[in-house]
């Protein structure tokens, strides 16, 4: 199995990117390949809706999205990885996924209707961290989440979600979520094969 991690925030070695690489070392002790993306690595501009993908599928602007296109086509499972922006994904993570417009339309070029309504290529989860209280917090990212994964042919399965948590590495000081986090990533490689 080929596991994707992303880690969104900008912020390197935050808390959500702690979350992550838990994850990501739990999915390799089951076997797991795992690769990874740094948006805080990338240069990736945004969409600018020129309307370039949508008979081809393939994106028009050149820049480091366009290595990035086929790793996220080779992975069987997505692990995206965030901390929470106003309520939202960090701008740099947006573009990301913004850009996955061009894999949309090559699904929706590739599959009739009735292939569109299910997901051939795996599964996508969503681990992130914000550090206020709303009880709304996570909803407008596990929205847009579905919605880029869905565009990836990967169905959206959830994920995990923490709150009140805001310097960087405070996560440290909770080692259940850590440990929650390792057991996510092997249950995420255990799962596809049921």
């Amino acid at each position: 199995m080929k596991v994707l991690g992303i880690y969104g925030s900008p912020r390197r070695n935050g808390n959500s990117s702690i979350l992550l690489t838990e994850a990501l070392r739990g999915a390799a002790v089951l076997g797991a390949t795992i690769k990874t993306i740094s948006v805080a690595e990338v240069d990736i501009s945004g969409c600018t809706e020129c309307g370039g993908c949508d008979k081809t599928g393939k994106c028009i602007i050149e820049d480091d999205m366009q290595a990035i296109y086929p790793r996220l086509r080779d992975a069987n499972v997505i692990l995206l990885a965030s901390s929470i922006f106003f309520y939202g994904f960090p701008s740099q993570l947006k573009a990301l996924i913004d850009r996955s417009q061009a894999e949309w339309n090559r699904r929706r070029i590739s599959k009739n209707p009735e292939e569109l309504k299910r997901y051939d290529s795996g599964k996508g989860y969503l681990l992130a961290v914000g550090a206020t209280r709303g009880k709304n917090l996570f909803e407008g990212v596990k929205l847009t989440a579905h919605y880029f994964f869905d565009a990836l042919d990967l169905s959206y399965e959830g994920g995990l979600f923490r709150a009140k948590i805001e310097e960087k590495g405070d996560i440290r000081n909770y080692p259940e979520i850590l440990i929650e986090a390792y057991e996510f990533g092997k249950k995420i490689v255990d799962e596809p094969s049921k």
